[in-house]
C-alpha cells in the first residue's frame, strides 16, 4: 500500500496503536527484525508526505516499523516507547522512559499534541475525531508548502537527526564505580 500511495502521489496518514512486536526467539526466527528494518527502509525512501498519529499505545519495534514519518502527532494521553514499562527491570527505569506526549515533544520524538476531552478520547469520540481531522488538515497544508519530493525527503531525514536532546545537569550515576 505504501508503494501504491508513493506511485500515485497520495499522502500517507497512519494511526498507531500497538503494544509492539512480541520479543521472543520465535518471532526473531520468523523474521520480525527484518520486517521492521524493511518497513523503515521503505518509508525513508517514499516521496510523499507521511503523517503518523499515535492514538493510544505506540510500543517497541512494532510502532517504530510503522512510525517513520515527516511528522508524528500524539493524542494528549497517548504513549510511545521503545520497551514497555512493565518489561523494565525496575519501576524507576519505567519512570525514566519519558513516554508521554508532553515529554516526547520536548525530546523531539513527537512533533505535536492533539488535545483530548476531559476523561480521555473515549469520553467524546466525536470531538476527538474533529481534533484529529483539524491536525491532519493543518499538516497536509504544511506539506503542500514544501517545494517537492526532495524537500520532503530532506525534512524526514532532518526530523530523525534531531531526535533526542541532552538535558543539562541531569547525570546518571553508574551502579558500580570502578576502583582505580
Amino acid at each position: 500500500m505504501m508503494y501504491y500511495a508513493d506511485h500515485h502521489g497520495f499522502p500517507i496518514v497512519k494511526f498507531i496503536d500497538t503494544p509492539g512486536a512480541y520479543a521472543e526467539l520465535k518471532s526473531e526466527e520468523l523474521g520480525q527484525g527484518e520486517a521492521i528494518a524493511n518497513n523503515l527502509r521503505t518509508m525513508f525512501g517514499l516521496k510523499v508526505p507521511i503523517l503518523s498519529i499515535v492514538v493510544g499505545e505506540g510500543g517497541s519495534g512494532g510502532a517504530l516499523a510503522i512510525g517513520c514519518d515527516n511528522e508524528m502527532l500524539m493524542l494528549e494521553n497517548a504513549v510511545f516507547y521503545v520497551a514497555s514499562p512493565d518489561a523494565c527491570a525496575a519501576p524507576e527505569a519505567a519512570e525514566k522512559h519519558r513516554i508521554t506526549s508532553k515529554e516526547l515533544v520536548k525530546l523531539n520524538v513527537a512533533d505535536g499534541i492533539i488535545p483530548e476531552p476531559f476523561g480521555g478520547a473515549h469520553a467524546d469520540p466525536s470531538w476527538t475525531s474533529q481534533q484529529i481531522k483539524i491536525a491532519i488538515n493543518e499538516n497536509m497544508n504544511e506539506f503542500g508548502k514544501m517545494s517537492g519530493e526532495e524537500e520532503l525527503l530532506k525534512h524526514r531525514m532532518a526530523k530523525y537527526r534531531k531526535i533526542g536532546v541532552f538535558i543539562e545537569g541531569e547525570t546518571i550515576e553508574p551502579s558500580r564505580k570502578v576502583k582505580k
